[in-house]
């Protein structure tokens, strides 16, 4: 599982990462990414508190690319496996009329971070919704876009084009209350599922995300079933949180399938997902790397 952000808890997800893998505590297999990089008054940073009083940002302002590479540098430092950029803002951001979001970085920042990164090999994934700052991100070499659902077709054709993996997190637009059930929320999960759709036809190397603690953890199954109602088939759903999520961790060598040298990560459901995707949601038998933390 990736963790593309502490939000304000520090360099905790290094403590919890390091904790499951020394067998202090039962988890997935966590690639963090600390603290992300954003700018003042972006995604992110605190909006609407006494300026005067400190309180720690859930992102790390960088205003300058000097900034963005001496965070990086920071980052890996205290054992980042990922450098997570804001390259749009958030909802907050989106201008309502045109449905464009606040691009938050420009095409040489894009490279100096990926640059950066590269060279103490670690990956860049990229929260963009789309307009420039989405296509600034895939240009400049990130290795995955999050969300994207503004993307435009010229965006998803240079998704393409450069082979960057997409985590649509589709879940997590879905209105969870009467509050968040407004004309542009519902604009936005339309446009998405449109999004979505054009991805597959053109083949665009989508990947199982969900930004799950926006909503309920133990609930990401979800994500299956609704990729399904959007038209992908149930096999290709399961391949994009398998297969083709392990070749965006670069570790398609040990996990992703089953076969003799790889880790033995094996669930069960009850049901059979290729009939019914729900049956994802149905999780019986948790098997990790030869373990068993979860029986019947």
């Amino acid at each position: 599982m990736r963790d593309l952000d502490s939000e304000g808890a520090g360099f905790a997800d290094l403590a919890i990462r390091d904790g499951i893998n020394r067998g202090i505590i039962p988890g997935p297999r966590l690639f963090v990414s600390t603290y992300a990089l954003t700018i003042t008054g972006g995604h992110m940073n605190n909006a609407g508190l006494n300026p005067d009083i400190p309180i720690p940002e859930p992102a790390t302002l960088t205003d300058s690319r000097d900034a963005m590479i001496a965070e990086i540098r920071r980052e890996v430092k205290y054992g980042a496996d990922w450098i997570k950029l804001y390259a749009t803002g958030t909802l907050r951001h989106v201008d309502p009329v045109t449905l464009e979001p606040l691009s938050q970085v420009s095409l040489d920042e894009v490279k100096a971070v990926v640059a950066e990164a590269a060279r103490w090999h670690r990956d860049v994934a990229a929260h963009a919704y789309g307009g420039d700052g989405a296509k600034n991100a895939i240009r400049g070499g990130v290795r995955s876009i999050e969300h994207g659902m503004l993307m435009d077709d010229e965006a998803l054709k240079l998704l393409v084009e450069h082979g960057t993996y997409w985590c649509p997190t589709l879940s997590v637009y879905l209105p969870e209350s009467a509050e968040d059930d407004t004309e542009m929320r519902r604009r936005i999960v339309t446009h998405h599922k449109e999004v979505f759709q054009k991805a597959m036809k053109l083949g665009a190397k989508i990947c199982f995300g969900t930004d799950v603690g926006a909503f309920e953890h133990g609930t990401s199954a979800r994500e299956f079933v609704k990729m399904v109602e959007y038209g992908m088939k149930p096999i290709d759903a399961i391949r994009t949180a398998t297969t083709r999520a392990a070749e965006l961790l670069r570790m398609e060598k040990q996990i992703g399938t089953i076969q003799p040298g790889k880790y033995a990560d094996i669930i069960a459901v009850e049901g059979n997902p290729l009939d019914d995707i729900r049956a994802l949601t149905r999780v019986v038998f948790v098997m990790k790397a030869g373990l068993v933390y979860k029986a019947r």
